[in-house]
């Protein structure tokens, strides 16, 4: 069965494209309510508990928006995952928004793996070119894995570049063992 997540998240998008909201911050406020979700089982049990009244869910959801400040559309479109049982799948939501808003701005998101950490001026100097590569502004997640021993790899899509020297290494073991 396909996810209902994209589906939800051009919903969402649209509805905060016509009320002129500020994506980013109606993203914030989406990761907000999900974070304080994960962080009290109780809440959560309050939430996806079909015995308990939606109006109850809805008084539980008003009292959490008024101490996030959540936009009125936020807080509705909460409502409507919770009542129709979607809870579980917020995150997926939250993802399948940010890739509809991303999408929309022209930016694409790269995960950039490196050896050590960068520095901020070798972060943007890698940024700078992997927006050359993509076409587009580029949002970079970062890791780190030892095992490249230098250099990085950075994965845009379902594409990889692998500039690391452990890669660099095992080509030329490979160069050595074909000889």
């Amino acid at each position: 069965m396909a996810s209902i997540a994209p589906r939800y998240a051009r919903a969402f998008a649209e509805v905060a494209e016509s009320a002129r909201l500020d994506a980013n911050a109606a993203q914030q406020q989406m990761r907000d309510f999900a974070e304080t979700l994960t962080a009290n089982s109780d809440l959560r049990e309050v939430l996806e508990n079909p015995s308990i009244e939606m109006a109850e869910k809805l008084r539980v959801l008003d009292a959490i928006a008024a101490r996030i400040a959540m936009f009125a559309q936020v807080r509705n479109f909460i409502a409507v995952i919770v009542e129709h049982g979607r809870l579980v799948e917020l995150d997926e939501i939250l993802a399948a928004y940010k890739e509809v808003v991303d999408a929309h701005a022209g930016a694409t998101e790269a995960r950039i793996t490196s050896a050590r950490p960068l520095s901020v001026e070798g972060r943007a100097q890698l940024e700078a070119q992997i927006a050359k590569l993509a076409g587009a502004r580029v949002c970079a997640k970062y890791a780190e894995d030892a095992s490249l021993l230098g250099g990085a790899v950075v994965e845009i899509g379902s594409t990889v570049y692998d500039g690391s020297l452990r890669a660099q290494l095992q080509q030329l073991k490979q160069r050595l063992v074909n000889a």
